[in-house]
């Protein structure tokens, strides 16, 4: 293996996530060898900051600010793409295709909402465009589909794809605090970026859920027609309610293969805080931890638990796509498997079903004037939407208090009679505020 040249790579950014990768790469060198086949080694690194790239890979590696340069440069075999965003992240990663360079990507904005394009690219040069650490960081969800379950027509998956809201939803279950303390808490350790959009209203999550219904559905990247919901007005008294129920809450980015009543097949594609029946084992995932369930035809239940974020477990990934990367790079083009198994030219025509089409049951916690009759003007409602009730919770009023809440499970129904049904509940002259509905998923 010695006498085979080492596989050269270019690094843009040198970040928590490029430092993790220089590295683990520099640390685990001689097994990695050992594993790849030949060297990897990251000869060229592009950052703004060169001081403090200097400061992480030392000596012999050489630094510049202009990442159209690395991109550019004939010495360098493979890409490695960890600056993150959509618009200069794009123009380089296709840059680098056009130029014939393999790329790994750690990106999962831009695989969202520019991947199909960037497939098509790397599909007409011949090259390779690897993104396991896209998604749940550490954990090889990606490969698990690709590799793994690659006999199986796969179901559903259903995961916790992003730590911080996981993290969040844990300590206000646990400690029963508010949502802007515990949000300020994760900030502090490190948990949450100072602006924390992304993750809490649920667009990374819907990052990744967009790649993995694209992976194991082949479709293409359709990020613009996830559903998305956050976490922000998820409230204290519905994570104690579904906790006296037999649920916990989850923030679950959900993909499913529907066969519709007309024969053509749906994909649904969401994001959004979920009741999760406690028995489950994917329930059970707390804190800053991510974890991934599959439903495969012939497999069944597969579960995948890991560190979702942070410098190495997320360099994991990256390493490893560098490694499938080496191993296939003296492969001839026209007889190489597309990467990932996401062929541009082969793309299922399934589409994506909007929510109004989709069957879910709920949970509602609808306030109330404490008085007789109200239930069965709600229970009424609801059956004329041909809507059944799993399950009903009543918070007894306390004294001198002249409200309470109801809290209703429902089984399966179409969103759109759901929201028909709610529109006409909170009509009502003794409901006081809007209707809280949570989605539910029993995850069989």
């Amino acid at each position: 293996m010695s006498d085979v040249q080492a596989i050269r790579v270019g690094l843009l950014g040198i970040g928590t996530v490029g430092a993790g990768t220089f590295n683990v790469l520099r640390r685990n060198q001689a097994e990695i060898m050992r594993r790849a086949g030949r060297g990897i080694v990251i000869t060229q690194v592009a950052d703004l900051d060169l001081e403090r790239a200097r400061r992480v890979v030392g000596e012999g590696v050489s630094l510049t600010r202009d990442a159209f340069e690395l991109v550019r440069h004939p010495d360098i075999d493979v890409v490695i793409e960890l600056i993150g965003g959509y618009g200069l992240a794009r123009e380089l990663v296709l840059e680098a295709i056009a130029r014939g360079k393999h790329v790994v990507t750690a990106n999962k904005a831009l695989l969202a909402t520019h991947g199909t394009e960037i497939f098509e690219a790397a599909s007409r040069a011949g090259v390779m465009v690897a993104f396991e650490a896209a998604v749940a960081g550490g954990i090889p969800i990606i490969k698990a589909v690709r590799e793994g379950l690659t006999a199986n027509r796969i179901d559903w998956i259903a995961g916790i794809i992003n730590g911080t809201t996981n993290f969040i939803l844990s300590e206000m279950r646990e400690r029963g605090l508010p949502f802007a303390e515990v949000l300020a808490q994760a900030q502090q350790l490190g948990y949450a970026e100072a602006d924390p959009t992304f993750d809490i209203e649920g667009v990374d999550a819907a990052h990744k859920a967009t790649i993995l219904a694209a992976i194991a559905f082949g479709v293409p990247m359709q990020f613009d027609r996830c559903h998305i919901e956050g976490i922000t007005a998820l409230q204290g008294e519905d994570i104690r309610y579904a906790e006296q129920l037999g649920y916990r809450i989850k923030l679950l980015g959900i993909t499913r293969r529907r066969e519709l009543a007309d024969g053509s097949t749906g994909i649904e594609l969401r994001v959004h805080p979920t009741l999760i029946p406690t028995k489950r084992l994917i329930a059970s995932v707390e804190g800053a931890m991510n974890a991934v369930w599959v439903k495969g035809d012939a497999i069944g239940h597969t579960m995948y638990y890991g560190k979702g974020a942070g410098a190495e477990p997320t360099a994991s990934a990256v390493v490893a796509d560098l490694v499938d990367v080496t191993r296939m790079f003296t492969a001839d083009p026209g007889n190489r498997v597309p990467h990932l198994a996401f062929q541009p030219d082969a793309l299922s025509d399934a589409r994506i079903l909007p929510m109004a089409e989709i069957e879910t049951a709920c949970y509602m916690r609808i306030p109330v004037v404490d008085q007789p009759g109200v239930l069965a003007d709600i229970t009424r409602i609801l059956a004329d939407a041909q809507i059944s009730i799993g399950a009903v919770l009543q918070r007894e009023a306390a004294a001198g208090e002249s409200q309470t809440d109801i809290i209703l499970l429902t089984h399966l129904a179409t969103e759109g009679r759901v929201n028909a049904a709610i529109e006409r509940i909170e009509a009502l002259p003794t409901v006081l505020s809007s209707v809280i509905r949570l989605r539910m998923e029993d995850l069989s």
